[in-house]
Formats: structure tokens, sequence, C-alpha cells
């Protein structure tokens, strides 16, 4: 259960400290970028054709991909918020292990390939070469601190919005399942209703979050025993 509270406490202090970020918006869609390319990823697992990917300035964003067989459209929606979660787990054991500089590379590498590959819109295009550029920056020229700093940044918003977006979707599929996105898409595949799919992704993010903040933790365990 303190593990659950801690969890919440960081989640909630987090989502506030963080608007209070100059730019906080435009790193946010960082997560909605993971979402996307999530969905993009498995889409091409099971041999499909990704036809775009647009990213918005109000974070959000839409994949269009074309694929042979209906049941494929499950697993595919299920992947946005289910890696956009496990990608901030990804993030925190980064940082446990010390490994910011390569995270940065990580965040990088996935905005280029983004841009060559999926992303057609202008704002998503300039939104992906100016945050690769920014972080690569960063990552390449910055002292330790503010690489460091900068790489806890993207990661407690990553968490944070894997975490908020489940339960704006999870709200929608109650009052307007219609728009509940991927939980809508699911309703649509398999006739579950759109909230019992909501309800999963929001599971699944608490379960992801609990994860990335026991390994912050576990990064203050490991250097308060090397001061």
């Amino acid at each position: 259960m303190r593990a659950w509270m801690k969890m919440a406490g960081i989640v909630i202090i987090t989502a506030i400290l963080t608007r209070f970020v100059p730019f906080s918006a435009f790193f946010r869609n960082v997560d909605t970028l993971v979402h996307e390319l999530s969905h993009a990823l498995v889409t091409l697992v099971l041999s499909g054709k990704v036809m775009y990917i647009h990213l918005f300035g109000d974070q959000s964003g839409v994949t269009l991909s074309s694929y042979t067989e209906r049941w494929m459209a499950i697993p595919i929606s299920l992947a946005g918020y289910i890696g956009a979660a496990l990608f901030a787990i990804l993030l925190f054991l980064l940082h446990a292990r010390k490994k910011e500089q390569a995270g940065l590379v990580v965040v990088a590498v996935l905005a280029v390939v983004s841009l060559v590959l999926f992303v057609r819109n202008s704002y998503g295009m300039m939104w992906c070469g100016g945050f690769a550029a920014l972080t690569i920056v960063i990552c390449m020229f910055a002292p330790p601190w503010l690489r460091n700093s900068y790489y806890l940044l993207i990661a407690f918003i990553c968490l944070v919005e894997s975490v908020l977006s489940s339960f704006i979707i999870l709200s929608l599929s109650f009052v307007d399942p219609e728009k509940a996105g991927d939980a809508a898409n699911l309703s649509k595949a398999t006739y579950v209703p759109a909230f019992v799919w909501g309800l999963v992704f929001t599971g699944i993010s608490l379960w992801c979050a609990k994860i990335s903040t026991s390994l912050l933790f576990r990064r203050s365990r490991v250097t308060g025993s090397e001061s």
C-alpha cells in the first residue's frame, strides 16, 4: 500500500509542478509520439501498412494504418497506452542504472525515425525535428547536471502523461464512448464496452507507474549508499 501511495503522490505532485515548467507542453508530446509509434510498430509487426502519423500542439495524435484482418485492430489499439506506459518504465530503469545519456539517445532516435518514416503533418514534423535537435545538443554538449535534469523532465512527463491520458480515456468511455479513442476502437472490434477497455488502460498505466517510481527510489538508495 505504501508503494501505491508513493506513486500517487509523485504523479499528482509532478502533474502540478510540470505545468509550471516553461514549454512543458512541448515535452508532453514525447508521450504522444511514443503512443502513436506503438500503434505503428504493432501494425508493421502484423504486416500492416502505416499511412501516416500526425502530432498536434494540444498533445493529441493520430495514426492511420491499414491491415488485412479485423482482429488486428485489437493489438494495434492496445499498443498505444500500453507502449507509452512501458516506455516510462524504460526511462526510469535507465535512470536507475545511471544511463541517462543512453536514454536521451533513444528518445532522439525515436523522433528522427518518426520524422523520416511516419510523421507527415507540418506541426508534427517541426516538433520531431526541433525536439531531436535539442535533445542531441543536450546529450552531447550539456554539463551532466543539465543533461540529467533534462532527462528527468522527460521521464517524469512521460510518467504523468501515461497515467493522465488513461484517466481521460476512462472518463470519456463513460460520458461519450464514441469519442473514447482506442477504447472506442476496441469496443467496436470486440463488442466489449469502451469503459472496460478504459479500466484496462488505467490499470496498466497505474501498475507501470508504480514500477517506475519504485525504480526512482532504487536509484535514490543506490546513490545514498555510495555517498
